[in-house]
């Protein structure tokens, strides 16, 4: 006695060649898998694409195409060509005699069709049966070398319908006696063809809706009583969201029925929709299995599921939409006008897939398939005309290029919150929600958005749900020089302790330097960092790079600007518009006109995008976050005094111990220090950029010329050549001795320093003498100090000191930023 019972379903995919069928026929009969007897039915599905196939060639009939024989004929030709691989050649000759009785039976109805120059709903559906006819016979004949006493059971035998071609309704109650007395006088396993069916009345070929072989099986299930249906298909079962779209989407291990319905509804493509409604209907689990990977455990759909570890079970979606918004005043508090518009709408056979409507009732929107819009607009015309023109209702608004993303599980019930974490993470990767839904029973919170930002919605979802422990950070860095090529070093080394310790991944998409860019829709390496750029065919387009960034729109970008471009900043905007996080040592952008330092902060802050500029001041000290939590605490900034230049630092550390100004300044050189031109560090500019944004920043607007500046070098050093100026330092040596020593005679030390007077709303820069006891004194080697005075810090400054200058430091800063906005 067989302690359990089953129905088997394979797909197109599992039937695709002699290969795949051969390989269903070891599952079927693995005495480790199923008992004797335990498989009452195997249902399948035409070969892989052949229903395709047929559609072109009823198409291409009614249209008299020439090119339909020789179409005919390679479809004949695949069949044979299976057939002959799976038989030896003894036992050939009465099923190749089979399949050429469905070809030139297919071949009479396409001519047919031909002759007709058209193609009916209830001819197509014959036409389409053929592929299941066919398959079915393929297979049982695969079949019958182990399992001799074998039959094919054309469904269209036991299967009763109506007369809707294309899409016809099951009568449940004559289906299931029929397939009941069928199975009773046949004990023997049955290779049943799925998808078609036939009219009750009388016999006339119908289909069950594409994808319909699932349903073929769940109906022999529930008629039967199995213990289970098995539904085979290419995927290890339900999948948290599409793989195609969700990289790191993973199976489900267990659903009930009605997630299984509202994530089908949605999108979620493995298995029929309708399908499940003959298991709920009998309580019959429905398990998913992948048909090349037999072992996975895959999918079990059942009524009441166990805890899941995570709050929701999956995300599906919908895309290529339209949403119709019917509006007006004379909505409002009125009876039955929902009603009259579904029904209007279902008059003309237009679904409707996701319905929201405001409290105020003065709007009801619905999201249909495109090509129905016409049709609505019709229905909606002829049921509201009246009103339309009297200006009580507007005419329909349709709105197209929409999709539905679905957050779907039991968990989400009673649970406090689940809404606000769906729309932060929208949110919080700039995706707009155009409409809302959400059922009262809490199993579903849909949304739809732009179709573009479908599959970056579906992602920040899936980690805001399922990788709450992680975070995929993509990276599009821009300038690979001494800064950039460091901070790609630095991701390289300590990419795999982020991901192991904090959960976040980053990925490189994309990078460039002042010749090439490497743009791909993989993942780049960040190490070895020529390899990309080598090979890169791109010039250098900063446009065309950001424009990459914005187009790939995925999740959790960060855009990394370490050139010093005046260009890229003024590019921010770009990213902002689209949520893209901005880091950058640049200080081109803020220190930059007071307009374009405006308009970066505020469309930053427009959108809530993270715009990180800390090594702009200081390198990696804390400098600018220091002074902005200072700011939002409500402390008032009275001044502040800073030594901003690493260089310049060293240079005056090493001349206070002996050092001759132009020994220093060629030992800066050596160690990095300087711009390659050291008289872009001397000349103070650095240092007025850096003062300019302190300043922006405490909240004193001013501009570059404002600042007063004291040179450090002779007016006539700027025309030189660097060679020139390199052999001419020594000249300057007895200058900044006599300085040194006039600050050592008063007890001081002499630096090159800034002060900003944040009341005076004035700043300036340039060398001075301050007294031993400063805050200034404590300096080292690069490091920089500021020094913030302000109305709680008034008697002793809030100092921030460190290493200011240096590759390392630098773009340690950056990463850390870029850390900043994982967490």
């Amino acid at each position: 006695m067989v302690s359990s019972t089953k129905v088997l379903k394979f797909g197109g995919s599992s039937v695709g060649s002699a290969a795949r069928i051969r390989g269903i026929v070891e599952l079927v009969c693995d005495p480790n898998r199923y008992q004797p007897g335990e498989v009452r039915a195997v249902v399948v599905s035409a070969f892989q694409g052949v229903t395709d196939t047929l559609v072109a060639l009823a198409q291409r009939a009614s249209c008299r195409d020439a090119s339909l024989e020789e179409e005919l004929r390679a479809l004949e030709r695949r069949h044979i060509d299976a057939l002959s691989e799976l038989l030896p050649a003894t036992a050939r000759s009465s099923p190749l005699a089979s399949v050429k009785v469905l070809i030139n039976e297919l071949s009479d109805l396409l001519q047919g069709v031909s002759l007709l120059g058209e193609c009916s709903a209830r001819t197509l559906d014959h036409i389409m049966s053929f592929g299941e006819r066919l398959s079915a016979l393929i297979v049982a004949q695969a079949f019958r070398s182990t399992l001799p006493s074998i039959e094919v059971l054309d469904a269209r035998k036991v299967i009763a319908t109506n007369d809707e071609f294309g899409s016809a309704r099951v009568h449940t109650q004559e289906t299931h006696e029929r397939i009941r007395a069928h199975f009773a006088r046949h004990e023997e396993l049955q290779v049943v063809t799925g998808f078609i069916a036939s009219t009750e009345q009388d016999a006339l070929t119908t289909t069950l809706g594409r994808g319909g072989s699932d349903l073929t099986a769940s109906i022999l299930g529930a008629a039967l009583q199995v213990t289970e249906i098995e539904i085979w298909t290419d995927v290890d079962g339900m999948l948290t969201a599409d793989p195609r779209k969700v990289p790191k989407a993973f199976p489900i291990p267990e659903v009930t029925f009605e997630e299984a319905m509202e994530l089908c509804h949605f999108g979620a493509k493995v298995i029929y929709p309708p399908t499940i409604q003959p298991a709920v209907d009998a309580n019959i689990p429905l398990v998913i299995k992948n048909t090349f990977c037999p072992d996975a455990p895959g999918t079990r759909i059942v009524e009441s599921a166990g805890d899941h570890p995570f709050p929701i079970t999956g995300i599906s979606s919908i895309n290529k939409l339209a949403l119709i918004r019917l509006e007006g005043s004379g909505m409002v508090g009125v009876a039955g006008t929902a009603m009259r518009l579904f029904r209007a709408l279902a008059a003309h056979k237009i679904n409707v897939i996701l319905i929201t409507q405001a409290s105020s009732e003065h709007t009801i929107c619905c999201a249909i398939d495109p090509a129905g819009v016409i049709g609505a607009e019709r229905a909606v015309q002829e049921e509201f005309g009246l009103e339309i023109q009297s200006g009580l209702i507007e005419p329909l608004h349709v709105e197209l290029g929409l999709a539905i993303v679905s957050v779907v599980g039991e968990s989400m019930r009673s649970s406090p919150g689940m809404s606000g974490r769906v729309f932060t993470a929208l949110g919080a990767n700039g995706v707009n929600v155009v409409a809302i839904a959400q059922g009262s029973s809490e199993l579903n919170i849909s949304a739809v958005i732009s179709g573009n930002d479908e599959a970056k919605a579906l992602n920040a979802l899936h980690d805001e749900f399922f990788m709450s422990n992680s975070k995929t950070i993509n990276l599009w860095i821009v300038g690979v020089g001494l800064i950039g090529s460091t901070l790609l070093q630095q991701v390289a080394a300590q990419r795999d302790t982020l991901q192991r310790t904090l959960g976040v991944d980053l990925q490189l998409r994309g990078l460039a330097n002042s010749r090439k860019m490497a743009l791909s829709g993989d993942i780049l390496s960040p190490l070895p960092i020529t390899t990309d750029l080598l090979d890169a065919q791109s010039p250098y387009d900063a446009r065309a790079f950001l424009e990459h960034a914005v187009g790939a729109n995925l999740p959790n970008s960060v855009f990394v600007d370490c050139t010093a471009s005046d260009e890229v900043p003024r590019l921010y905007p770009l990213l902002f518009d689209r949520s893209i996080a901005v880091v950058t040592p640049n200080k081109r952008g803020i220190s930059g006109p007071l307009e374009l330092y405006a308009s970066l902060r505020a469309a930053a802050s427009r959108r809530r995008v993270p715009f990180l500029h800390e090594t702009c001041v200081g390198a990696a000290l804390p400098v600018l976050s220091t002074l902005a939590d200072l700011v939002r605490s409500g402390d008032s900034i009275l001044s502040i005094e800073a030594v901003l230049s690493g260089t310049l630092s060293f240079i005056f550390n090493s001349m206070a111990n002996g050092i001759p100004f132009s020994s220093a300044v060629r030992e800066a050189k050596e160690q990095g220090y300087t711009e390659p031109d050291p008289r872009e560090d001397l000349s103070g500019m650095d240092v007025a950029r850096k003062v300019l944004i302190l300043a922006r920043e405490a909240g004193v607007p001013l501009e570059l010329r404002q600042i007063a500046m004291s040179p450090m070098l002779p007016p006539e050093a700027s025309s030189w050549t660097l060679h020139q100026f390199m052999d001419s330092l020594h000249s300057l040596d007895h200058h900044f001795e006599q300085l040194l020593e006039e600050a050592e005679n008063e007890s001081k030390r002499l630096f090159f320093g800034a002060f900003i007077d944040c009341q005076a709303g004035t700043a300036e820069i340039g060398m001075r003498s301050v007294p031993l006891d400063h805050p200034f004194c404590a300096l080292r080697g690069a490091d920089n100090l500021v020094a913030f005075s302000t109305r709680r810090y008034c008697q002793h400054p809030l100092v921030v000191k460190g290493p200011g200058a240096g590759a390392e430091v630098t773009a340690a800063g950056v990463f850390s930023d870029i850390i900043r906005i994982a967490r």
